[in-house]
């Protein structure tokens, strides 16, 4: 397959998993928001929601004040963000449509279809910054829609062959990035300084976040006890039963890249990296990394995650 083919794929994969990051992002933040201010983060809620997606150096050079509206407006349907969800749709129909004989009928037209309804809400709702509660709820359930419906139809129809390997490992990757960001910029943020570790405002944050990556069921299942952050931490680093941990999805990117490796009959330095990344993973315990310092390690497995990604840029997208 063509580097660029395989470029292509990977990206739209990246793309709606980070625009479906985005929109879960955005509605655990309004959860929090409208909580009582007794109930609120040491720090402004939607200051840590531009930190966790990477636009804090971006959104000042377009709005005065980090709240609800400019906010959201900002990273759902600002065009001057590449990031932003708007971004992020328009980007992967523009890859998807670079490769239409790469993917199947059934993802072509649901993310074409994706943006002409895209279109339509921008239509509708021209000044993003006045979109009513009701109305951005119904875009953010479209946006998380669309990730899965394309998912589920390349999982459905998709050919288990090299295109399939790379359309996974982006998903793969950047969910392990997503994972790790909220987590650092949450557990330095949610809770407040004269709140005491397991009490309602730390429940009701918590709780929160576990929404935001659909692990609240999962928490209790596994843990079976009140919230704890410690146990969120856990859950969502170590836990390979847990499809969003970090853990999870390495394994993952490790299976995709070896799969990737043997069809092409050569493995790599990417290949090597993300393996590495795997064991520390599997060695790492949850009370050693509370003793080196939790935002140290999430920190030091983004900077991991960003020199894989140039690993495979490298050696497989770069033709």
């Amino acid at each position: 397959m063509l580097a660029r083919t395989a470029d292509n794929i990977y990206w739209v994969s990246r793309y709606l998993e980070r625009a479906d990051f985005l929109a879960r992002l955005i509605e655990a933040s309004s959860r929090i928001s409208a909580l009582p201010t007794a109930y609120a983060a040491k720090q402004d809620e939607w200051t840590s929601v531009l930190i966790a997606s990477g636009a804090d150096e971006t959104f000042p050079d377009h709005f005065e004040v980090a709240n609800e509206a400019n906010v959201t407006a900002y990273l759902a349907f600002d065009a001057r963000n590449p990031s932003s969800i708007r971004n992020c749709i328009q980007f992967a129909r523009t890859n998807a449509r670079a490769v239409r004989t790469a993917v199947t009928v059934e993802m072509w037209e649901h993310i074409n279809s994706a943006w002409l309804k895209l279109k339509n809400f921008e239509s509708q709702h021209p000044e993003p910054t006045a979109i009513d509660r009701e109305a951005l709820n119904g875009f953010l359930d479209f946006v998380k829609e669309t990730s899965s419906l394309y998912d589920g139809h390349g999982y459905r129809t998709m050919l288990r062959n090299d295109v399939y390997f790379f359309a996974r490992l982006g998903v793969s990757l950047e969910r392990a990035d997503n994972t790790a960001r909220v987590l650092d910029v949450k557990y330095q943020l949610l809770l407040p300084e004269n709140e005491t570790v397991g009490g309602s405002v730390d429940y009701f944050q918590w709780s929160t976040i576990l929404r935001s990556v659909s692990a609240l069921t999962a928490y209790h299942w596994v843990y079976r006890e009140s919230i704890k952050p410690w146990n969120v931490a856990d859950l969502l680093i170590l836990r390979p039963e847990m499809p969003r941990s970090l853990l999870s999805c390495y394994g993952e990117v490790v299976r995709w890249l070896d799969a990737i490796g043997n069809q092409y009959g050569r493995h790599g330095a990417a290949q090597r990296q993300a393996r590495a990344i795997k064991r520390k993973l599997e060695g790492a315990s949850i009370k050693e990394i509370f003793q080196s310092g939790l935002h140290e390690f999430v920190d030091g497995f983004i900077t991991e995650t960003n020199g894989l990604a140039s690993a495979i840029a490298e050696q497989y997208l770069l033709g």
